[in-house]
């Protein structure tokens, strides 16, 4: 027998919906009450997205351009992400479950190289970035995700295409991640899986998945939302549309 894996597409949404969506998933797997899911989206407007921790003055540094951007914030750790043309994902996992045994760490492994493996696949040259590089620290590390460096960062070369990050409960595990598919703002460099290749969104989410899958002796189960998990999501979104949680630190 093998173990299920919820996969759910989403058609694209506000930065708000988005996070809302993430943080009703990471309650399920928390409680125990689904399975590990893969979620796919996008954005319906360019959007920010900020690190849990990330001082909101920081976007002090940004342009009067992206200053006008819809901003969020995340649950995830990490610098803020510019949401565009791009492709983000989540895995929510119940604690006990066997995609954890070896710690939340190794979800960064097996969630990067499944990604790997289908871009490989598509001709795309990409690896993880290694421990050569490790990752920065300090406390002045760039504002963008994609300006900073970590040893699970999936690249091309030297330039980034793939970011995650995770917020941890006790009983569950959330893990965000943003594979660039165009780069198109110099202020968050990286590179793009369109630079390397052509192939539709929808392919593309169900060849990472299955990859996923397979890897770790899961089996797909395509999903759509329960009512009740949408009700719970526009009460979540509320907090994500607020002032007090966007600017909170």
């Amino acid at each position: 027998m093998t173990d299920a894996m919820r996969l759910l597409i989403d058609a694209p949404l506000d930065g708000p919906a988005n996070m809302a969506r993430d943080e009703v998933l990471l309650d399920l797997a928390a409680a125990g009450e689904t399975p590990a899911t893969l979620r796919f989206y996008r954005w319906s407007v360019p959007t920010i997205s900020l690190g849990r921790l990330q001082p909101y003055a920081d976007m002090d540094c940004l342009t009067e351009v992206l200053k006008r951007l819809p901003v969020v914030r995340r649950l995830t750790g990490g610098g803020a992400i510019l949401h565009d043309q791009e492709l983000t994902y989540s895995l929510t996992v119940h604690r006990p479950h066997r995609l954890l045994a070896d710690g939340p760490t190794v979800l960064y492994v097996r969630m990067h190289d499944a990604i790997i493996g289908v871009l490989r696949d598509l001709g795309v040259p990409a690896c993880r970035r290694g421990p050569a590089d490790g990752a920065q620290g300090g406390g002045n590390e760039p504002f963008f995700c994609f300006a900073r460096a970590h040893r699970f960062d999936i690249v091309v070369g030297s330039m980034k295409l793939v970011g995650s990050a995770q917020h941890r409960r006790p009983r569950g595990v959330l893990q965000h991640g943003s594979i660039v598919l165009r780069p198109l703002h110099g202020d968050q460099p990286s590179t793009g899986v369109y630079e390397w290749c052509d192939i539709g969104l929808e392919e593309l989410t169900r060849r990472i998945a299955a990859r996923f899958a397979e890897a770790n002796g899961l089996r797909v189960e395509s999903d759509g939302w329960r009512t009740a998990e949408l009700a719970r999501a526009e009460q979540h979104a509320a907090r994500y549309n607020s002032a007090a949680w966007t600017r909170r630190r």
